[in-house]
């Protein structure tokens, strides 16, 4: 009995060893557990931090794709619109070169000196009919004459708009209505402003 006693004390004093161990076995996986669930955690965090920053630079990517598309659209837009509209600067330059002017630049200005001066005559015009009411008949006269012209030259430039329209599709119709303008042009000298006046408005 003593024997199995000792052999049994031998056992329960083994076992608490054991116990002991595994105790302090248990703590020390418990704290590894919870280095790793720390470390796991941060993986974690640093992977969405990750996937947060690639989404955003993915959005980025794609708004600025969106933008050289528009980018490049409007670049497209504007050299067909430069393309489209060079036909008036070869219309400028044919201008220039059957008339006295040398540059495109001075037709223009040109254009703009008329303009300035029709507005400055309209203006002449209402100050004198404030003014006396003696030049009225006159002044009424002359201002009837004026809409006439401005009538007139409205309807020529429709004409030329409907020759400008046509030359579009038909060239070999556009030149030969342009030289008819020349011989007009030639034969009336005195409607020479007038016609450069429309072309020039026509350009405008």
């Amino acid at each position: 009995f003593r024997e199995r006693m000792k052999v049994i004390t031998c056992q329960w004093r083994d076992l608490h060893a054991k116990e002991a161990q595994l105790k302090t076995h248990m703590e020390e996986s418990g704290k590894t557990l919870k280095e790793n669930d720390k470390m796991r955690m941060q993986a974690l965090k640093k992977a969405i931090r990750e996937r947060e920053n690639k989404m955003q630079k993915e959005s980025e990517l794609l708004r600025a794709k969106g933008k050289l598309e528009a980018l490049r659209n409007k670049h497209q837009k504007l050299c067909n619109r430069v393309q489209k509209y060079s036909i008036f600067n070869k219309y400028l330059e044919d201008v220039v070169k059957i008339s006295q002017f040398e540059e495109i630049r001075e037709v223009i200005s040109r254009y703009k000196t008329l303009v300035r001066m029709h507005k400055d005559l309209l203006q002449s015009q209402q100050r004198h009919k404030e003014m006396s009411e003696q030049a009225k008949v006159l002044l009424d006269q002359y201002m009837e004459e004026k809409e006439a012209e401005i009538l007139q030259y409205k309807n020529e430039l429709v004409q030329l708009q409907l020759r400008f329209d046509q030359a579009q599709s038909d060239i070999l119709s556009w030149e030969t209505r342009w030289a008819d303008i020349q011989n007009t042009t030639a034969k009336k000298t005195q409607e020479l402003g007038t016609i450069k006046l429309a072309i020039l408005n026509l350009f405008q």
